[in-house]
């Protein structure tokens, strides 16, 4: 359910912190429902506030959706995962698990996996972005460490090949929250039992993948 809040309200009894944090928790959900190219002026309908107001904490549009990127890509990713999966003294399958039962917990709602949707299809540069991102920061990693499950020391870079191994586990695991949230379709009841038999499967295939393409 929508909330909306009255402007005399919004104007008087709340701190400016706070505000601000009403109109970027209602900008997530309103682009979540409607997309990117969702309107500034719905989005203050929706707030019960004008426009003019909305203004004097975001100037634009643009930068009302740069807040919205930084909360909910960047903000969906913590980087003790990543340090975490780089600690070799633990197997490369309880690394995974680890890493996307946390995933989920934190980006597996509706306004997440429908806000990574419309960037993909309506803001390809927000989707190109975030995709350099998750690059850097989870799928090169993740194609080291598969690297070295497989007994192949290269510090070459990684291929193209490689990447798109590394990649489609978290395609993979992501394609659950897209049945859910976007295609309203039958999901497992317990994800992390779901998620744990794919980084199951990958762990067992990826490697093998790995020494094929280096070969």
């Amino acid at each position: 359910m929508t909330v909306t809040y009255e402007p005399d309200k919004v104007r008087r009894r709340l701190p400016r912190k706070e505000r601000e944090r009403l109109i970027v928790d209602e900008a997530i959900r309103f682009f979540a429902e409607v997309g990117f190219e969702g309107q500034t002026r719905a989005l203050a309908q929706r707030l019960g506030v004008t426009q003019p107001l909305l203004y004097r904490y975001f100037p634009d549009k643009e930068s009302l959706i740069e807040r919205v990127y930084q909360e909910v890509f960047e903000g969906g990713w913590d980087p003790a995962w990543e340090i975490a999966l780089a600690d070799r003294t633990r197997p490369l399958a309880d690394r995974l698990h680890e890493l996307y039962r946390n995933y989920t917990l934190v980006n597996f709602s509706y306004e997440r996996v429908r806000l990574f949707m419309f960037a993909g299809l309506k803001d390809f540069a927000i989707g190109n972005r975030y995709l350099n991102f998750v690059h850097e920061h989870l799928f090169d990693p993740l194609a080291r460490e598969i690297r070295f499950a497989a007994g192949l020391e290269s510090t070459a870079p990684i291929s193209e090949g490689e990447l798109e191994v590394a990649a489609g586990l978290h395609g993979a695991i992501g394609y659950v929250g897209l049945r859910r949230w976007v295609y309203q379709t039958q999901v497992p009841v317990d994800v992390e039992t779901a998620v744990t038999a794919l980084v199951e499967a990958f762990v067992t295939g990826a490697p093998a993948a790995f020494r094929k393409l280096n070969q």
